[in-house]
């Protein structure tokens, strides 16, 4: 996984961290916000330091191509998510729709990228999104849906590019003057 690759799981899990911050008021939800920066921030720099640069147009033109169909159909499929539960009244499955639909949009980047840990993202999310709808059937509150729903999404995302990251420190490690090993 390149620096970039880890730069969007770093950052979407700070957005899915500050909608599961959003259960809580004041004090407490400042300190969350502040340690979920500081957590990101701290993963992206690390990234940043241990993992190759992206491979830019080396992918090729069908698989690139690939890659901004499923990403056209992410987006397609969560602007539905939000207008149907919006008019449907039940704008509290939003978010854990949405966590299905990002999660499954990481099974067609499997293939893409080459990277079979894509799964894991994948089935965390939608087991995340699972979780949230499991809390609203259960008559949860909204902010419950939306903490269940933003700290798992979050953490999933945060925990697999620290698994990336502690790959490519480990590699390191064990390369002579601290130069990573030929990919």
């Amino acid at each position: 996984m390149s620096k970039s690759g880890v730069g969007f799981l770093v950052w979407f899990g700070l957005g899915w961290w500050l909608l599961g911050t959003s259960a809580f008021d004041g004090a407490t939800r400042l300190i969350l916000i502040v340690a979920g920066c500081a957590g990101a921030l701290a993963l992206h720099v690390t990234a940043r330091r241990f993992l190759p640069a992206p491979e830019g147009d080396s992918l090729p033109a069908a698989r690139r191509r690939r890659f901004r169909q499923v990403n056209v159909v992410q987006w397609l499929l969560i602007a539905v998510v939000v207008v149907g539960c919006v008019s449907a009244g039940v704008p509290v499955l939003v978010p854990p729709l949405v966590a299905v639909v990002v999660g499954l949009h990481f099974l067609p980047l499997v293939a893409v990228f080459e990277q079979p840990r894509f799964r894991v993202p994948a089935a965390l999310l939608v087991a995340a999104g699972a979780a949230g709808g499991a809390v609203w059937l259960a008559g949860g509150p909204d902010d419950a849906v939306r903490l269940v729903v933003g700290c798992l999404c979050a953490l999933s995302l945060w925990g697999v590019g620290t698994w990336a990251v502690a790959g490519a420190a480990s590699v390191v490690g064990r390369t002579a003057g601290g130069q990573p090993a030929e990919r």
